[in-house]
């Protein structure tokens, strides 16, 4: 049992909440309760959110790739750089480093991840015994955490626009469809080591890495399932795209596919408004990562517009160069301020920007992972976050503002529990595996450095 002196719940705030919690689920909600004998109380009690895209080995390149060199660095080069890190990287290193992401995401305040996952193969591209060793790995480093996990296992079959072979630095990622088919296959079987809550998505990673032929295979073959892909990032992939296919990149996926509420494009920066007003009509997830897109100049994404369309979002970490929930959703609206020289403006009309940000993405989040969760109410995954609002942030705030102030004003710090699908994973701020967590990513880190 959960007891709660204030939760955000489906209907609005209530205060003194006390909540049952039976396989993984909210099975019974109380307001003005008491507290009883064994329950876990908290001061407030918030929906969490999903991380709904991340390249976990990215984590461990945080803060190599910040230094200038001759000539303009861009998305382009930076990936020249992440090619020949990933080239180095061992299972046992893979699997260390996606726990201690998985662990920092729970720590922040996320319930869930949908990890997009490309590093299938062995250095120059030859096959594990088992062709889903990576993912298996990636499952493991799930259990380990407790989170939940949606499983992405990526499809990138060419190295760029027009089916051009794949370079050097992507043979680790490469699968014809047969083979991309018997991996997911294969990555399925992990499933039966975590919590019911897991589930497994699909991934063509963009449409420069695989064709118009092999994304109508692998979504008829995986007929139902999450799909995720990364569209529109760079300019230059929109140039590309184009001149190939003979349209925008968004533009021909919704002409071309069935594009529905099971899809999550990654990004989305450079749309059209015709293209924006298109994708929210979809019924899509928009899954933006402002710290990333950011990190990488990708750009802003077309907020207003999209939300003023009905479009759903959510967040993730992406590169998880800095893993903070309250990070990345105020970035989303500063990026938006930046650009248009005003204020607040990820809202529909009037209201509160830090509810619009935090419960929008708590919603989409939780399409985008195809988790019965994203709110407080019977019946739903108990993905759960509870904060301080007796901390130096939000102290000095009224109910009605909490969420502004935890989007722009606090820090991650003031998480002090978690709950993954019923698992409390985080307690006082802490994860509860977290010394075997870190002792296991310190030493694999060292390897890998050592390596290099």
């Amino acid at each position: 049992m959960i007891f709660a002196h204030q939760a955000l719940l489906s209907t609005g705030w209530a205060q003194d909440v006390r909540l049952t919690l039976i396989g993984g689920c909210i099975q019974k909600i109380e307001t003005d309760a008491h507290a009883q004998a064994g329950d876990i109380c908290v001061d407030t009690l918030l929906p969490a959110l999903a991380n709904l895209h991340s390249h976990t080995f990215q984590r461990a390149m945080a803060g190599m790739t910040e230094v200038r060199k001759s000539g303009r660095d861009s998305f382009w080069t930076w990936r020249d750089l992440m090619y020949r890190f990933m080239d180095h990287l061992t299972p046992d290193q893979l699997e260390a480093i996606a726990a201690l992401v998985f662990m920092e995401m729970q720590e922040a305040g996320y319930a869930s991840v949908g990890e997009f996952h490309y590093v299938h193969h062995q250095r120059g591209g030859m096959r594990y015994d088992a062709l889903a060793e990576l993912s298996l790995r990636v499952m493991s480093a799930a259990s380990q955490s407790a989170i939940g996990l949606t499983h992405l296992p990526v499809l990138y079959t060419y190295g760029g626009a027009g089916q051009v072979p794949l370079e050097e630095g992507q043979r680790r990622f490469g699968n014809d469809i047969e083979q991309y088919n018997a991996l997911v296959e294969g990555a399925r079987t992990g499933l039966s080591n975590l919590p019911n809550d897991a589930k497994i998505g699909i991934a063509p990673h963009s449409l420069r890495a695989t064709s118009p032929d092999d994304l109508t295979a692998v979504i008829a073959a995986h007929k139902g399932d999450q799909v995720h892909i990364h569209i529109s990032e760079q300019p230059k992939e929109v140039r590309d795209i184009q001149a190939w296919l003979g349209a925008r990149p968004i533009d021909w996926l919704l002409s071309n596919n069935d594009v529905a509420a099971n899809w999550c494009l990654i990004h989305a920066t450079h749309m059209t408004d015709d293209e924006t007003r298109a994708m929210a009509a979809s019924g899509a997830v928009a899954g933006l990562c402002p710290i990333t897109e950011a990190n990488l100049g990708d750009g802003p994404f077309n907020g207003p517009l999209y939300l003023k369309s009905g479009g759903a979002f959510g967040i993730g970490s992406d590169s998880n160069v800095n893993i903070s929930l309250t990070e990345e959703l105020r970035t989303l609206e500063y990026s938006q301020r930046l650009r248009d020289g005003a204020r607040n403006v990820m809202i529909v009309g009037e209201g509160s920007v830090g509810h619009t940000l935090y419960t929008g993405a708590a919603s989409g989040g939780a399409q985008a992972l195809g988790r019965d969760a994203g709110e407080i109410a019977i019946g739903k995954l108990a993905d759960l976050v509870a904060i301080n609002t007796d901390s130096m942030a939000l102290c000095a705030l009224t109910q009605d503002q909490i969420l502004d102030g935890l989007v722009f004003a606090a820090k991650d710090t003031v998480v002090t529990d978690q709950w993954s699908a019923g698992r409390h994973c985080v307690r006082g701020g802490r994860h509860i595996a977290r010394d075997a967590i870190t002792a296991r990513y310190r030493a694999a880190v060292s390897q890998l450095l050592a390596s290099i």
